[in-house]
């Protein structure tokens, strides 16, 4: 499924008319975007249920709203000026997920760990503490490298409780989202096989969604704790 060069046209639009007014006034041409969307994440769908598990029923599911949500946003805005979607893994072992973000100029696939709860975040900093050199090996891969560059997410300003300043594996156990990016050109957006190439990022992203759900999945003797 190709995404139309409208979809695109539509959100520059929509940046510079952000308002009901102009949205109501062209609707029409947000439902035919918003309908090539979800045939572009049906297809997406489809073609990673073929080397992954994914949790998510439909493309159409996996779509996030237009609408904002500006209750407790600056910026009131009421419509987002891009598509995005995310795909969950399914199972309790398979961890992570899948984001894909649609922008003119600004398009980009995403995925990892975006929220981390205590007791995950407990297990992948015990794991670094314990296998700093399994990460050096995963995040200095080739394929990681040259697709996703390195691993991006917030951090904390110095070195979480327990943990010696001088850990040489200092870096990573500050991060607090575990987070893979690559962008998209427009022209890569529009091309005729912009489904397989993404379809191939998030496949070259899944050794990293492997690796940390086995730590997240086993105890600390590689024994797995979940049915």
């Amino acid at each position: 499924m190709v995404i139309q060069k409208d979809t695109l046209v539509f959100l520059t639009d929509l940046s510079t008319n952000n308002n009901r007014e102009w949205f109501n006034n062209h609707k029409g041409r947000y439902t035919t975007a918003h309908d090539n969307m979800i045939a572009f994440a049906e297809e997406l769908l489809a073609a990673m249920n073929t080397h992954d598990t994914i949790d998510n029923v439909s493309g159409k599911n996996s779509l996030h709203r237009i609408y904002k949500d500006v209750r407790f946003s600056k910026d009131k805005t009421p419509y987002n000026n891009h598509w995005g979607g995310s795909f969950k893994r399914a199972t309790n072992k398979l961890r992570g997920g899948y984001y894909f973000h649609i922008a003119p100029g600004h398009s980009f696939l995403g995925g990892g760990f975006w929220g981390p709860n205590p007791d995950d975040m407990r297990k992948i900093r015990q794991d670094i503490d314990y296998n700093y050199p399994d990460w050096q090996k995963l995040l200095h891969g080739k394929t990681l490298v040259d697709t996703f560059g390195k691993l991006t997410g917030e951090q904390l300003s110095s070195a979480p409780r327990g943990y010696a300043k001088d850990h040489p594996g200092i870096e990573l156990l500050r991060y607090k989202q575990f987070l893979l990016r690559h962008p998209f050109t427009d022209e890569d957006v529009l091309s005729q096989n912009f489904v397989q190439q993404v379809n191939s990022v998030f496949k070259k992203m899944r050794p990293f969604l492997n690796f940390m759900s086995e730590v997240l999945t086993t105890d600390a003797n590689g024994v797995p704790n979940v049915d």
